[in-house]
């Protein structure tokens, strides 16, 4: 960051608005801040550190203490601050709350805080960053800068008093401010990966775990050792059951055998029984089958008879069929005359029907000559009804457009009475809207308020819990620092007596050369050990370390406190009087408003569309007009029309006869004319066709009767002969008539079934007879076996057979399950190690690089430490020159004590004691040299370095007033050679020499009206 431009108007000890062009001093300046004690000094600092972040440089005074008490009343309290990062410049102006005079009226009013931030780019495009919230300002400096204030203090400014800080920071606030500097945050989200992964992997190893002793839990088990021990133990006993039922089974096999062969016997003595008790049924049956049998043969012999027996029934067939013809033939000859008779009577009336049909013919052509005359008719009417449809809803459009019309501005004048009260609520609407949203920005506001004011009584409290703590810590501290010199005071008198008791009379003393002891050191005290003397150096070391954190943290809380202080404050003058309302009440306010809102918004709307809808109605009014002008025009032409039509109608209805008048009619009369014409012609044609037709009939009806009785005659004599012939055979068969044969025939099937059953008694008889004898002498000699005892015995063998197959299984389920857990286990196990080596890898990398072993630096510290000794390779190149080559500053590589963090704590190397030693044991100008020359190594490394933030300016106030005469010629030397390097370097110091030396200052005048500012050149 380079400063461009200073403005301040009413500040510090400025009454009027001073400006410093901060460019006129040159490229690359080494300027001296010159003036008299109190004229502004280090408020010039101030005013850049308070443009920046609201804070002074040395946090003694707020920016509402900062206004001038010699500046008008009308001069408002502001500083603005323009400065150059890499092509951009940008311009914050900041205003601290103070008590001004009203714009207008008399009297005074608090002028809250607030802050600017405008962004010029290299075409000089200015863009606004930042409207009005100091919060919003100091945030976006700090994402500018890339330091917060305390960070700013410490590189870019060396406050008065408290250049010490940045010397004496430990680890971890010089790893904060390294970090921001160099940039290097990567490493530390590579450290919290590498945490949060080695976290990770030991969850997954405890879960790991966690399911190895649910894998055992399942089984069971409480461990390995057990699983081994039961598989062991199971593993003969499951071969001793495995064989157990393998001898179970074949008992119960050969049980089982011979149970087949008793069940075998008895079913062969079972069916000898059978086949006995069947032996003497078929016995039984024997008379039955002698009957079946000559029924069978008496049927066979009236199958032979069958043919002439169906010659017989043919014959008497016929002879009836020849009959009955000979019958209907004499009947058919009877109606064929009386037909014919019929006929030849109807024929007579055949004049009279030609006459007639002659008379349709003629009544035909009259009416076919009165259809084109109709056909004009029809359509006149026709026309005439369309016409006179046409008019009539022309009549009714032309009313429905009057009443529309007469609706319409009925409707418009309606609607015109409703718009001045929507119009009244609609006005309302702009300022309800304004209203609603500063009540809604009022509750936020509120809210906001009470939230920080919370947080100003945690903090307060936080306060008063630090403070009390840093005076017990203050005591402790003392209390070790007294213990701490009095050790030391003790063994400097043992030293001193100790020496004293190595004097020789006559001999010089090694302190003071005399050879005179008259009254040599003596000492009561036991000499301290150097064990006591670091352990009381530490436990001061240690007590300071406790006390400056503390101290940190109070001046943190202290700083949180101002803030959220200042908050409450900008955001009670923010409120004003509605402070004093509750949260309800602006709720309820807020939506009263919310409600008038919305209805001033209805009624917005609603106007709209009634607008709308009367511009509509004018339109609508216009259009009816139009239509009601054009519907008169074309009632008076369709009317016009009709009469004509009624004209050419009543012309033609005088030449049609009234009975006709229609084409519906014509038709009809047409039609039945057409039909009396056919009617006419299909009697005189029925009429002869009948007359021939019957003639016809009752000739063939004679020769009919003729054939039908010679057949008749014919068909007798055969029946005689056949029965003759039949009675013959009855008579040499047995049969002694007709009955008896009939009733002795049998058909197909039932002859067939007969004989089948009476061989099948004939097989099965000699079948069961066989069976018998041979089951007889195979069963000879033997007798039937006891099947209740073989049963016993099965059912005691499967007995048997199942409980040694129980304990078999159970057996086997144990080692199968015991088994898959072991294989599970080692799965398990695999994975386990897996994880463990895995964890063994990243973990070890996680605890490296977060500074949990050996000298406990983590791997952003380890990095910084690096960037830390070259900052500190060119501060001691520095350094060495301005302390005439006695002091290196060096890196602290010893471990801290405790779980401190360490790795970035300095020390110094003496060259005169060749001993190295805490940078606090240097007095005020030694340590004023080694801040120096620490700022502008860090200055020389971070611009070297790619990526790290620009520091390119550097302000020192006072300190060289501690150095001697050739250190002061060396410190300025140094100053001087640092302008080839790019940087602005700005010094406040009341040393005459200073001021000889550096010939670009700025004077800063002090006058009874306040101070003022002028650039010197050279």
């Amino acid at each position: 960051m380079r400063p461009l431009s200073l403005s301040m108007s009413a500040f510090g000890p400025f009454a009027s608005t001073q400006t410093l062009d901060f460019t006129a001093l040159g490229t690359n300046p080494l300027f001296l801040i010159n003036g008299p004690t109190g004229a502004g000094k280090t408020t010039l600092l101030d005013g850049i550190c308070f443009a920046l972040y609201g804070k002074t440089t040395g946090n003694e005074r707020e920016g509402s203490q900062m206004r001038c008490d010699m500046a008008d009343d009308s001069l408002l309290t502001e500083v603005t601050f323009s400065f150059q990062l890499g092509s951009n410049s940008y311009r914050i102006r900041r205003v601290p709350e103070q008590e001004r005079v009203k714009k207008s009226g008399d009297g005074s009013t608090v002028q809250k805080p607030e802050a600017q931030l405008y962004k010029i780019d290299a075409d000089g495009n200015e863009s606004l960053l930042v409207a009005s919230k100091v919060s919003e300002a100091t945030a976006e400096i700090e994402a500018l800068t890339g330091l917060d204030v305390e960070q700013f203090r410490q590189v870019m400014v060396l406050p008065q008093g408290k250049f010490r800080e940045l010397l004496m920071a430990d680890s971890k606030a010089r790893e904060l401010i390294f970090s921001q500097l160099f940039q290097t945050h990567i490493y530390r989200r590579i450290e919290d990966t590498l945490k949060n992964k080695a976290a990770d992997i030991s969850a997954l190893v405890k879960a790991q775990r966690s399911r190895r002793d649910g894998i055992l839990q399942s089984a069971g088990l409480a461990s390995d050792d057990e699983l081994s021990n039961e598989l062991a133990k199971l593993t003969p006993e499951l071969a001793l059951a495995q064989s157990a039922k393998e001898q179970a089974l074949q008992q119960q096999q050969l049980i089982i055998k011979a149970s087949d062969a008793a069940q075998h016997l008895l079913a062969e003595f079972a069916q000898f029984d059978t086949l006995t008790q069947t032996a003497a049924a078929l016995e039984a049956q024997q008379e039955s089958i002698v009957a079946q049998t000559h029924k069978l043969n008496l049927a066979n012999q009236a199958q032979r008879l069958a043919p002439m027996v169906e010659v017989f029934l043919a014959r008497e067939q016929e002879a009836k069929a020849a009959n009955l013809a000979f019958s209907h033939a004499q009947t058919a000859l009877t109606q064929a005359k009386q037909a014919f008779d019929d006929a030849e009577l109807k024929a007579q009336d055949l004049p009279v029907l030609e006459a007639s049909l002659l008379e349709q013919e003629q009544a035909k052509q009259q009416l076919n000559a009165l259809g084109p005359q109709l056909r004009e008719l029809d359509r006149l009417n026709k026309t005439l009804e369309q016409e006179q449809a046409q008019l009539v809803r022309a009549k009714a459009q032309l009313q429905n457009s009057k009443n529309e019309l007469t609706a319409a501005t009925q409707k418009r004048r309606e609607l015109e009475s409703a718009l001045p009260p929507l119009q009244a609520n609609s006005d309302t609407r702009l300022s309800l809207q304004q209203a609603h949203q500063q009540q809604q920005q009022l509750l936020s506001t509120y809210q906001q308020w009470q939230q920080v004011a919370a947080r100003v009584s945690s903090t307060k409290e936080k306060l008063a819990e630090a403070k009390a703590q840093g005076q017990q810590l203050n005591a402790e501290h003392q209390q070790a620092q007294v213990a701490h010199k009095a050790l030391l005071l003790t063994w400097h008198q043992g030293q001193a007596a100790i020496l004293a008791r190595q004097l020789q009379q006559d001999e010089p003393c090694p302190v003071c050369g005399s050879q005179t002891h008259p009254q040599p050191a003596q000492s009561q005290e036991p000499l301290p050990s150097d064990e006591a003397l670091q352990l009381a150096q530490d436990t001061e070391t240690t007590a300071q370390e406790v006390l400056s954190k503390a101290r940190a943290e109070y001046r943190g809380l202290d700083a949180q406190f101002k803030i959220l202080q200042q908050q409450s404050q900008d955001l009670v003058a923010q409120l004003g009087t509605a402070v004093d309302i509750s949260q309800d009440q602006h709720a309820h306010t807020l939506s009263q408003y919310a409600f008038s809102l919305t209805q001033a918004e209805q009624a917005h709307q609603d106007l709209q569309q009634l607008q709308q809808e009367i511009v509509l109605l004018h339109a609508q009014e216009t259009h009816l007009q139009q239509k009601l002008e054009q519907g008169q025009t074309h009632d008076s032409a369709l009317q016009s029309k009709v009469d004509l039509l009624q004209g050419q109608l009543a012309h033609i209805q005088q030449s049609v006869p009234p009975a006709l008048a229609t084409l519906e009619a014509l038709t009809a009369a047409i039609t039945q004319n057409q039909q009396q014409i056919s009617q006419i012609k299909q009697q005189i044609a029925d009429v002869r066709a009948l007359q021939q037709q019957t003639g016809q009939t009752f000739v063939a009806a004679k020769a009919a009767l003729n054939g039908a009785e010679n057949t008749a005659e014919a068909a007798l004599a055969q029946q005689t002969r056949a029965q003759q012939q039949l009675n013959q055979q009855l008579v040499a068969a047995g049969f002694t008539d007709q009955q008896a044969l009939f009733a002795a025939m049998l058909d197909e099937d039932q002859l067939h079934a007969l004989a089948s059953e009476i061989e099948a008694y004939q097989q099965r008889s000699a079948l069961t007879k066989a069976q018998c004898e041979q089951l007889a002498l195979k069963l000879k000699d033997k007798v039937p076996p006891d099947s209740i005892k073989i049963a016993a015995e099965l059912e005691s063998a499967q007995q048997a057979l199942h409980a040694a197959e129980q304990a078999w299984q159970l057996l086997h389920t144990r080692t199968v399950l015991l088994t898959q857990t072991q294989t599970q286990l080692s799965i398990a196990d695999t994975k386990a190690k897996a994880l463990d080596d895995e964890y063994a890898v990243i973990g070890t990398l996680a605890d490296v690089a977060n500074g949990k072993t050996g000298n406990k630096i983590s791997l952003q510290r380890f990095v910084l430490s690096v960037l830390l000794d070259d900052v500190l390779l060119e501060a001691s190149h520095r350094l060495h020159l301005m302390s005439k080559g006695r002091y290196r500053l060096l890196r602290k590589e010893d471990r801290a004590k405790g779980n401190k963090a360490s790795g970035l704590e300095l020390e110094v190397e003496d060259a005169y004691t060749s001993k190295v030693r805490p940078v606090a044991t240097l007095s005020g100008g030694e340590s004023f040299m080694a801040a120096l020359s620490m700022a502008l190594g860090l200055s020389d490394v971070v611009q070297a370095y790619a990526g790290g933030i620009k520091l390119d300016t550097l302000f020192i106030d006072e300190g060289f007033g501690s150095l001697d005469q050739d250190s002061l010629e060396l410190a300025i030397r140094t100053l001087m050679d640092l302008q080839s390097s790019g940087r602005m370097i700005g010094v406040i110091s009341h040393v005459s020499e200073m001021k000889e030396q550096i010939n670009t200052r700025i004077d800063i005048n002090k006058t009874s009206h306040g101070s003022e500012m002028t650039i010197v050149l050279p």
